[in-house]
């Protein structure tokens, strides 16, 4: 079995862990585009372009499925993926998990870039899955960027800016983002009221990597005898996993794959 990825940078991290765990024996190709991010702020003609390069580049090596493991690329492009790849290759698209935490019954907040933030594809999953709930959308300039370069300092000060931003009577956080699920629990310290109720997290990494098992027919078998086959792929070349990917936990899970790091 193998199981592809791809994302403008290292938010595929998050989804590509959650198939290891579910997955050991998982074959991973991760393919990104670091010399063409972000990709959060461009034009959907241009997302469109490098999107299916990297999918093109990982479907080269002939996965079984292949997670669009980013939000922006899932927005703009998942027709066009799948009009290119499909149905040899089933593609899984990330939806940011608006419907599980309005579920709750509420208030929540939604953690995106400042462009994904009040636009309306935003509005649409709030009108379909959030109807009647308090929903607050928070812009979180800055923060993706922060977690791509492992920037401490920034990625500190970007979840304080949109902390200040979210009600402090939230009971959910949803991580409109990929790259923010790397820095999770950072989040839910800096939102976590101290004599509030426990803020609940919601990501999408666990529910594409169990989609992507499903469209192939595929079970969980997490104690599976893990395999080391793991292909990194950054903007078409084939190198190994960058240094600033072991700065997650994440990242260090599939280090344990392929232990070399460029």
């Amino acid at each position: 079995m193998k199981i592809a990825l791809m994302d403008s940078g290292i938010g595929l991290l998050a989804a590509a862990a959650a198939v290891r765990r579910l997955r050991p024996d998982a074959a991973l190709v991760l393919s990104s585009d670091p010399d063409g991010m972000p990709w959060g702020p461009r034009t959907p003609e241009y997302v469109t372009e490098h999107a299916l390069a990297c999918a093109e580049a990982a479907a080269a090596h002939r996965p079984d499925a292949l997670i669009v493991a980013c939000n922006t690329a899932s927005v703009h492009t998942l027709p066009a993926l799948r009009a290119a790849l499909e149905p040899g290759l089933p593609v899984i698209g990330t939806v940011p998990a608006v419907k599980p935490a309005a579920a709750g019954g509420g208030p929540v907040a939604i953690w995106a870039t400042p462009a994904t933030t009040g636009s309306p594809y935003q509005r649409d999953l709030i009108a379909e899955f959030a109807d009647g709930v308090a929903t607050t959308g928070v812009p979180c300039p800055g923060l993706a960027d922060a977690v791509q370069r492992g920037d401490e300092e920034a990625i500190d000060a970007a979840i304080a800016a949109a902390a200040a931003l979210t009600p402090r009577d939230v009971g959910a956080v949803v991580l409109g983002c990929t790259h923010y699920e790397l820095v999770a629990e950072r989040i839910r310290e800096a939102v976590q009221q101290p004599s509030g109720p426990a803020i609940a997290l919601h990501g999408s990494a666990d529910a594409v990597a169990a989609q992507a098992l499903r469209r192939i027919g595929a079970q969980p078998a997490p104690a599976a005898d893990p395999s080391d086959d793991l292909t990194v792929i950054l903007s078409g070349r084939e190198t190994t996993l960058p240094e600033v990917a072991l700065t997650y936990a994440e990242g260090r899970l599939l280090a344990a794959m392929s232990p070399a790091v460029g």
